[in-house]
């Protein structure tokens, strides 16, 4: 233990480890905040929900941060709701008539992506009637028609072919914010959407949210589901380091134990041993995993078991063995013999810690190989159905279409930080490397 710690105090000595380390902590302190962020239960929430949660993201909605390196601003969503009163949202009441006006400020060089009116009514057995118009910056008032309204209700405007049709055949949220001299580009200004609402009852009344979906959304965008990708990315650390470092120990340790019994006892043990380990290296251990998710379950921690289970018996016990060999004979195992220590103290007290400084440059490089195995699951579609994790986003970009449609940020940032986590791990990796192996240090 000593000659580790001494090697762990040289790591100051390489630029490329301090790096490394950087990165690794900066991952850490990435999966404590999305941990303390979004606790568990909600992550889950939110990336399971559909839209009754996502009901005010737009789809496919790239970052916001966007519009900074951008010479044309993208449009942001913009949410007017008579529950959340403010000064362009307006709601009045004389006799059995409710007038509402929603209005809103539009700077923007692109048209919307959706717009979507919900409404709230409360009736007993009359259902209430609404008349809905649209107001343009310079003056011209649109019909958007006539609805009996029922307890919840939603007018997809995007999706009115009626109205399509009356404004030219142009995709309404193109149609209602297209300027009349130059069509291909929003007019600016302040429009308003006006809601003249009939009760036929004395308690009856309406409240509205008209949602004007933008395409630009938060740090990360959003996915086919209007989900916000940030859940996915900040959750995606703390599953996929603690996936690569659970598994990392079990294998590393347990591979150490059982390349020291073997060594030790020799005979029928060590022969066993090392036909298990020959059998299991030509194990093919991608299709096995394959076949696991497919017959028999996806969960993580059966992945974990399975991942584990396969990389105990690889060629790292042939080579601790051979170095457990060469210990064996050392006069300090004998001196432990002569004075009646028990096999199980020799192996875990005299020779495991002995190779402990070659075992940890082998752990740390294990763990970002772990991260990408998890990834790929992921993105094969085996990943766990219910975690957000790095793969699943890659899946689902793959699934609808992303890098032909022009989403790079939806396959970009999973990849970007998968990449940061081989590159922080590798760094550290191969300077321990350097630092713990004699041949390496001499270069």
């Amino acid at each position: 233990m000593t000659a580790l710690r001494t090697g762990l105090q040289q790591i100051r000595r390489y630029p490329s480890a301090l790096v490394g380390l950087a990165i690794i902590i900066g991952l850490i302190a990435l999966a404590i905040a999305a941990v303390f962020l979004i606790p568990y239960d909600e992550a889950i929430r939110l990336w399971r929900g559909g839209e009754d949660i996502w009901q005010e993201s737009p789809r496919y909605a790239r970052p916001a941060w966007v519009n900074l390196f951008s010479a044309k601003k993208l449009p942001e969503t913009i949410v007017l709701s008579t529950l959340r009163p403010s000064q362009t949202v307006k709601k009045t009441r004389a006799d059995k008539t409710i007038t509402i006006s929603l209005a809103f400020e539009y700077p923007y060089d692109d048209f919307p992506s959706e717009i979507t009116l919900f409404f709230q009514a409360q009736y007993r057995e009359l259902l209430p009637y609404a008349r809905v118009s649209w107001r343009t910056p310079d003056g011209r008032e649109i019909s958007l028609g006539e609805r009996k309204l029922t307890a919840s209700d939603r007018y997809s405007i995007s999706q009115d072919t009626r109205l399509e049709r009356r404004l030219g055949n142009k995709p309404p949220e193109v149609g209602l914010f297209a300027s009349p001299t130059a069509p291909q580009a929003p007019l600016k200004g302040r429009y308003e959407l006006q809601i003249i609402g009939t009760l036929f009852e004395e308690n009856a009344d309406i409240d509205a949210k008209l949602v004007v979906y933008g395409k630009v959304y938060g740090l990360a965008g959003t996915d086919h589901k209007r989900r916000d990708l940030m859940v996915a990315l900040l959750w995606g650390a703390p599953v996929a380091l603690a996936f690569g470092f659970l598994v990392a120990v079990g294998t590393s340790l347990t591979t150490l134990i059982i390349a020291a019994i073997g060594a030790w006892y020799g005979r029928w043990i060590d022969a066993l041993i090392q036909r298990i380990t020959e059998v299991n290296i030509i194990l093919p251990t991608l299709p096995i995993l394959i076949i696991i998710g497919t017959f028999y379950s996806r969960s993580i921690w059966v992945m974990m078991i399975a991942i584990t289970l396969l990389s105990i018996f690889t060629a790292g016990i042939k080579v601790y063995r051979a170095i457990f060999l060469q210990i064996k004979e050392s006069p300090y195992i004998e001196a432990a013999r002569a004075y009646g220590a028990s096999d199980l103290r020799i192996i875990v007290r005299y020779m495991a810690p002995r190779i402990i400084p070659i075992l940890v440059p082998g752990f740390v490089t294990l763990i970002p190989s772990l991260v990408f195995l998890e990834a790929s699951l992921g993105l094969l579609g085996l990943g766990d159905p219910v975690l957000p994790t790095w793969g699943k986003i890659l899946n689902d970009a793959q699934s609808n279409g992303a890098l032909y449609k022009g989403y790079y940020y939806w396959v970009l940032s999973p990849s970007v930080l998968l990449m940061i986590t081989a590159l922080g791990f590798s760094l550290l990796g191969f300077a321990l490397d350097r630092i713990f192996n004699p041949r390496l240090r001499e270069l």
